[in-house]
């Protein structure tokens, strides 16, 4: 620890990311990235975008950008706001929404930069139990609050919330700003994107990091009411006006377009997530219900932590968390057809 670091920065346990080795080739399930490639038209718009204009600021406000994805989503321009990685747009979001010592509520088992985010700005926060089968509960959300956030679906159970109770809790914390954080969700689950003309308090965040295969690029957003827009950017021109640079803006526009090569590939990943998990369950394996492109799986009677290390022995990495209630799951990335074959192989040699 070094003398010179501030208070808070003593006290800050950082997020821990997923492993990114060197050292050999590896089937890489660990970090939930997508195995196809971005769309090629992404790809070309990025080697145009990369000329002489790099010398140039690119657009503070990502007017095109923001454009694209109103025309996309069916909202309107002044209803989005974009951040470099939908990271960056939760970091914002707890500096605009919350305040110390009003705590907010997120579930015990989630994403895990959350509780970061609230050490780093000094927010208060309370966790909900998820129940017995890892499911979000609904009443758990329904008490005194200074905001709510909730990843749909959850990480790293992969579970999802139907709209209906998402609605009920928007609805019922009208007075306080609830975060959806969706970065999953173009997997199987319902958007409440829908809500925001409805709910002036709700923030859905999404990202290309998942579903368009843009994680290197690093391009997030949030969708919601104008006036929580506007707050966002308040924090982001208070940080740094020009968060997304021109490469990032041109290849994610053209992805966000090419709406065919979206639908073929996200599509792929949800055939293959679900002939995967009945695969895993005649080795033993109980899963949960997920909508995620990964699954959550903890063997009958085989340690995690063994398979975890096992399976890194044989050029196979998956994500353990040595958390309570979850320190016996793997939860592994929806790879290709063919690594998810391999990884079975490997698995029935282990069991």
């Amino acid at each position: 620890m070094n003398k010179y670091w501030s208070d808070v920065l003593k006290r800050l346990e950082p997020y821990v990311p997923g492993e990114q080795p060197k050292d050999k080739k590896y089937i890489k399930l660990n970090t939930n990235e997508n195995p196809y490639p971005p769309s090629p038209r992404a790809i070309e718009a990025i080697r145009q975008a990369a000329d002489e204009r790099l010398r140039l600021y690119p657009a503070p406000d990502c007017d095109e950008l923001k454009h694209v994805l109103a025309e996309n989503l069916g909202v309107k321009k002044e209803q989005v706001f974009v951040g470099n990685g939908s990271d960056e747009v939760l970091a914002f979001s707890f500096a605009a929404f919350f305040n110390p010592g009003e705590p907010i509520l997120f579930p015990d088992i989630t994403y895990t930069f959350y509780p970061v985010y609230c050490q780093l700005y000094g927010i208060d926060y309370r966790t909900i139990p998820l129940d017995a089968d890892f499911n979000i509960p609904v009443e758990g959300f329904l008490q005194d609050n200074g905001g709510i956030i909730f990843a749909n679906p959850n990480a790293p159970t992969g579970k999802f919330m139907d709209l209906a109770s998402v609605e009920k809790i928007v609805k019922e914390n009208i007075e306080r700003v609830v975060v959806i954080d969706e970065a999953y969700v173009d997997f199987g689950g319902q958007s409440a994107v829908k809500l925001i003309d409805k709910y002036p308090n709700l923030l859905v965040i999404k990202t290309l990091s998942k579903s368009h295969s843009l994680a290197g690029l690093r391009i997030g957003f949030a969708l919601g009411n104008a006036g929580l827009i506007e707050g966002l950017d308040r924090v982001k021109n208070s940080f740094n006006s020009y968060t997304i640079d021109r490469i990032a803006l041109a290849g994610a526009a053209e992805a966000i377009k090419d709406t065919a090569y979206f639908e073929k590939t996200r599509a792929k990943i949800i055939h293959t997530r679900k002939w995967v998990g009945p695969e895993l369950e005649k080795l033993g394996f109980r899963l949960t219900d997920s909508l995620a492109n990964f699954v959550f799986a903890s063997h009958a009677s085989l340690d995690s932590e063994y398979l975890f290390k096992a399976l890194r022995e044989k050029g196979v990495l998956v994500r353990y968390f040595n958390k309570p209630r979850i320190n016996n799951y793997l939860r592994i990335t929806i790879g290709t057809d063919q690594e998810m074959e391999q990884m079975i192989k490997v698995l029935k040699e282990l069991i």
